[in-house]
């Protein structure tokens, strides 16, 4: 898929943005703060119905706005146009459209513009708890799997359903906890399969890209842990239930699901420097690109964020190198050091854009 065209009002800090892009390179260079990652943003929100940093829709219109639109103009792979809108007026609900059609449901959209951002939040996938990485999981499988989406939902509202019979004073129905354990324990299994296959497909990519970038200086890994690895998840949770009615919500599940990440055989989180870290996220990211278009009939989007922050200067010539190669398709990319982006332009094949932005205001 190709952004063509980007037409923004009122979202964040940028009041109107018209920009027509190239298929290739597009290049934004500012100061911290002045929107950047704003115009990111935007361009995530037309794959994923959401923004990356923000779950309230309302917080990410302009202070002084009542409304925001984002809306792209999109050529596939087949040379179709594709126009996508979104449009939110303070106090009602979003609209979201594909060719002038709203969806019914905005799951309905999630994979159509595949798409991976790294960004400096990614830090957390490393030091925060473990939703940040089963999300990591999920938006890359959900990306080209409906039926895994599909699943991740159902099971989602049969927890929420049991949880909510756990929090009871009562003793609650068993057999209506019976169903929603059933449920629970039907979509984990796909669930788990699912990600199982995702992690040992991921690996290896993920272990090369490292390499590339870091001069095979470390070794890293990456191991998928869930408590389907027990046996019949339906049982796991049966078994549990007593503990979890005293606890008040449910303590098994593949909402535990974690993802062990090592450097050189320890936990990166406690023993990754500032560029070890950003060096795995970034490469990690990269086999989440390679993975989305090997597996789909779309060349994803890559958003590229600041990536080159608290990197030494091989590890930059790497990435550099990396990214200007004709593997990836079309690329946006963030920096306030114009001389790193003026050696992607340089190496990479095919036309660039590069945009000032100052203060919310875009000129190319």
């Amino acid at each position: 898929m190709i952004l063509k065209r980007l037409s923004i009002l009122n979202y964040k800090n940028i009041e109107q943005a018209d920009l027509d892009f190239s298929p290739n390179v597009n290049c934004f260079i500012g100061q911290n703060g002045m929107g950047k990652t704003n115009l990111l943003d935007a361009i995530y929100y037309l794959s994923f119905c959401k923004s990356a940093t923000n779950p309230i829709d309302s917080q990410v219109m302009r202070h002084e706005a009542d409304f925001f639109v984002v809306q792209g103009l999109y050529d596939t792979e087949q040379g179709d146009e594709e126009e996508i809108y979104c449009g939110m007026k303070r106090r009602q609900k979003k609209t979201f459209k594909r060719n002038k059609k709203a969806y019914q449901r905005f799951s309905e959209h999630v994979g159509f513009i595949p798409l991976v951002m790294v960004s400096p939040s990614d830090n957390e996938l490393i030091l925060g708890g473990s939703e940040e990485r089963r999300r990591f999981m999920d938006v890359a499988i959900s990306q080209h799997d409906k039926e895994y989406l599909t699943e991740l939902i159902n099971y989602e509202k049969a927890l929420q359903q049991r949880n909510a019979l756990l929090k009871q004073e009562e003793e609650p129905d068993p057999e209506l906890l019976g169903l929603w354990e059933e449920m629970m324990a039907r979509s984990g299994e796909v669930i788990y399969q699912r990600r199982k296959a995702f992690i040992e497909g991921l690996t290896p990519i993920f272990q090369s890209f490292y390499a590339q970038i870091s001069g095979e200086c470390e070794e890293v890994s990456l191991a998928y842990s869930s408590h389907g690895e027990r046996g019949a998840l339906l049982d796991t949770i049966r078994n549990g239930r007593a503990k979890d009615r005293i606890m008040g919500y449910s303590l098994h599940g593949v909402h535990k699901d974690d993802l062990v990440m090592q450097l050189g055989g320890y936990p990166i989180k406690r023993e990754g420097s500032q560029g070890q870290n950003k060096t795995y996220l970034i490469a990690l990211k990269l086999a989440q690109f390679d993975f989305l278009r090997r597996s789909g009939s779309k060349v994803p989007i890559l958003l590229l964020d600041d990536i080159f922050d608290r990197l030494d200067a091989s590890r930059v010539e790497q990435i550099i190198r990396l990214v200007s190669s004709d593997t990836f398709g079309q690329i946006f990319i963030t920096d306030v050091n114009r001389g790193h982006l003026d050696r992607i332009v340089s190496a990479a094949t095919g036309d660039y854009k590069l945009y000032t932005v100052t203060n919310g205001v875009v000129e190319l």
